[in-house]
């Protein structure tokens, strides 16, 4: 019995159909269409003034095979399409249909247009994005509640699109500020491999023809060279168990990533940038929340899990706990010691004008400033150095190999 349902369940599952036929013109048309089976789907044509010619069921791709990854950035995209058709007056049905079909990510477009079969079934869109829980988080599910219950659905789409085009814009710029030492090291490396395993050991042959005593520090990298190359497999294994453990600590310890997490925030520079990101990040999703008419406890649930910091997430649901029981909120953020004074003041002035929103989007826009200014500054910090640590790094190898050509010239 539990089969025949779970078999019904899987049958009735929308699915992606190819069709063709002829419009009421005699003009051959095709398209695709999402639903439950081929009936629906020549039922649906035919409402159309299509009569169906053929109709038969997308192959579905291999596993990874042309399909990319829906990102964050995606969901924002759509967002905004959505808010702009339904702010034309497009139904939220025909709204749908066109962002799905128009989508160049095949992920994404069936996701939209199952999502847009739920909405033809009668379901709330609000419960056929909570269907979707890896794409649609409480935040976006809470703004859409607002929106359907008020009837202002496009303004809060609005709103939603806004939101992330912001928080990728604070990622994007967080990321660029790494992304440059980060692949200029990994050269670095590579470099001082190839050095190690083919160049150095080239030099060592030389010396020993020579039979001549090398200096303490050539003696050192050539050293380290012969340990390179005889356990080079045992260092990749080595750094591949490594980052196994890590990664797998990572998921199953929340302890470990707060940890990991605090001295992130404690880096100098970088730390600075990541503290007011997070900020950043809090202040412009409580105010997006509040400003929906999402109550305050819901509200800072919410945003517990948008601060992109396990150190801010722990420290909101510990302000949610108490605000739940009647504490201001700016008295909580004051306890947690982690929000500037200039934050905490303009929360209460906020809470006490009941202009909380308009106080947290201005909070939100100096961060966000200040971020982008920030990256910039490390940017210009960073270039300098890099190159300093590269040239040592790179220069005292070659200064190692040639110290005893040098002592040999001396000599003759």
């Amino acid at each position: 019995m539990a089969l025949s349902v779970a078999q019904k369940a899987k049958a009735s599952r929308p699915s992606v159909y190819v069709w063709e036929g002829m419009d009421r013109r005699g003009a051959r048309v095709k398209g695709q269409t999402r639903a439950a089976n081929i009936t629906l789907v020549r039922a649906d044509l035919r409402r159309q003034g299509v009569s169906p010619l053929k109709v038969k069921k997308k192959a579905q791709p291999l596993l990874g095979g042309g399909r990319r990854k829906i990102r964050t950035a995606d969901i924002a995209v759509f967002s905004r399409q959505l808010a702009t058709m339904m702010s034309a007056g497009v139904p939220l049905v025909q709204a749908f249909d066109i962002v799905g079909r128009g989508h160049d990510n095949p992920g994404m477009q069936d996701l939209v247009l199952a999502i847009k079969a739920d909405l033809e079934s009668g379901t709330s869109l609000t419960e056929s994005l909570r269907k979707h829980p890896l794409y649609f988080d409480n935040l976006v599910c809470h703004l859409v509640a607002a929106g359907e219950q008020a009837g202002v659905l496009d303004v809060l789409l609005e709103k939603i699109a806004t939101y992330k085009e912001k928080t990728e814009s604070i990622k994007g710029k967080i990321k660029k500020a790494l992304f440059y030492p980060a692949a200029v090291i990994a050269v670095a490396v590579v470099v001082t491999t190839v050095i190690m395993m083919f160049v150095i050991p080239q030099f060592k042959a030389l010396f020993v023809s020579f039979g001549a005593d090398l200096p303490a520090f050539t003696l050192l990298v050539i050293a380290v060279s012969d340990f390179t190359r005889e356990w080079w497999w045992g260092i990749l294994l080595v750094l591949i168990a490594l980052g196994f453990f890590v990664t797998n600590l990572w998921k199953r310890s929340p302890r470990f990533r707060e940890i990991v997490d605090r001295i992130k925030l404690r880096i100098p520079v970088v730390g600075t940038i990541l503290h007011k990101a997070a900020i950043a990040r809090f202040a412009r999703t409580l105010s997006t929340t509040f400003a929906a008419g999402v109550p305050l406890v819901e509200a800072l649930e919410s945003v517990a899990g948008a601060t992109g910091s396990v150190v801010y997430s722990k420290a909101v649901m510990q302000m949610r706990e108490e605000v739940a029981t009647g504490q201001a909120l700016q008295l909580s953020m004051r306890q947690r010691n982690l929000f500037p004074h200039m934050v905490v003041q303009m929360t209460a002035i906020g809470e006490e004008a009941g202009a909380l929103d308009d106080m947290l989007a201005k909070v939100a826009d100096f961060y966000e400033e200040e971020v982008d200014n920030a990256v910039d500054s490390l940017s210009s910090l960073l270039e300098p150095l890099i190159m300093v640590v590269i040239g040592t790094l790179v220069g005292g190898l070659v200064v190692a190999m040639y110290l005893p050509i040098f002592k040999l010239a001396a000599v003759v």
